[in-house]
């Protein structure tokens, strides 16, 4: 058995009320893959560095949240929530007709899994958390409210921005002053060196200078609603996930699973023995950037151990691994066009 390879994908374009969902299957398209959403502000193209260094025989879904990367925007006067992005995960399920679900974020795409699997335990079956638990609680509540209500301000600002869009478009960026955006915009967790796996699918060329390109994602998911979950709330949603293969990776330089995780995290670990928890070296937050290999080191035989290949994966020894790349991809695509058009018909 192999790696995955990321020249070795289908595009995808998940129907929603809004538009689309968009996507990258990576690999495997003949069963049920892995469901990875990335961090807020950031796309699919955030585990671009992880995919090449998992195994080849299950295939792993990437997509764009709502307001990222290709997929739709909410239409005007909707606002982005944290509530509302858990419902993508159904979303998916019900599009490809699975009853379970295998989920890999980072960040915020880590606090919707934990959301949804303490909602719907019943229907994970392992969860990968990289760099997250849970929302950071308020550090100030005598800025709470103030901090809100600007948050909204700007959102409305933003708004009225994009009614005028044919009039005022955003900051527009030199590539190499992109990076050094994106690097500043995420205290420095994405580096230059890194941003380029980010860039490809939230920058669109200027109009109005040529040689230049502006972050075409939706500006308004830079205020979307969060959530402040108490502590008993917290520590009853842990247990709800009783004792599902859970896995949390944190970046031993970044704060974001700190003190308000240790009871949850208890919960989790407590009787399960498939919990599990590692801080990696020299992981930031995007550690999945930073440190893929090591990361890759965890994850790796962790999916093995909780998605083993089955008797029917194209990459066991068998007839099919006779074929050529070509040839083994025809099948897949064959058996992914069938699937689809059986849910069409339903």
């Amino acid at each position: 058995m192999g790696t995955l390879s990321l020249s070795d994908f289908k595009e995808v374009r998940i129907p929603a009320p809004w538009g689309h969902i968009s996507g990258r299957w990576y690999g495997n398209l003949t069963e049920r893959p892995i469901l990875a959403i990335h961090g807020w502000l950031d796309n699919l193209g955030t585990f671009e560095r992880l995919i090449p260094l998992l195994p080849d025989y299950i295939g792993v879904l990437c997509i764009d949240l709502p307001g990222h990367g290709r997929s739709s925007r909410l239409q005007p006067g909707m606002h982005y929530s944290i509530h509302d992005y858990v419902f993508i995960i159904p979303l998916v399920m019900k599009e490809y007709s699975w009853t379970k679900v295998s989920l890999m974020g980072h960040s915020l795409g880590g606090i919707i899994s934990f959301f949804y699997t303490s909602l719907a335990p019943n229907t994970v079956d392992m969860v990968i958390s990289l760099d997250i638990l849970l929302p950071r609680p308020i550090a100030d509540i005598s800025t709470a409210l103030p901090d809100l209500a600007q948050s909204m301000e700007k959102h409305l600002v933003e708004e009225d921005r994009q009614k005028e869009g044919h009039l005022h478009e955003p900051p527009s960026y030199t590539l190499t002053q992109l990076t050094k955006v994106l690097a500043k915009g995420s205290s420095n967790s994405v580096t230059p060196q890194f941003a380029k796996h980010l860039l490809v699918r939230q920058v669109a060329k200027s109009k109005l200078y040529p040689e230049k390109f502006y972050f075409s994602r939706d500006g308004r998911v830079k205020f979307y609603h969060s959530m402040v979950v108490e502590p008993g709330l917290a520590d009853e949603m842990a247990r709800r996930i009783q004792k599902k293969p859970y896995m949390i990776l944190k970046g031993l330089q970044s704060s974001h699973v700190g003190a308000h995780c240790d009871t949850p995290i208890s919960i989790l670990r407590e009787n399960n023995p498939h919990f599990e928890y590692y801080e990696v070296e020299g992981g930031t937050h995007h550690l999945h950037l930073h440190a893929a290999e090591e990361c890759a080191r965890y994850i790796v035989p962790f999916i093995r151990h909780h998605r083993p290949p089955t008797l029917t994966s194209w990459s066991l020894t068998g007839k099919e691994q006779q074929l050529s790349s070509t040839e083994k991809r025809r099948v897949q695509e064959r058996f992914f066009e069938r699937s689809k058009n059986k849910r069409s018909k339903l």
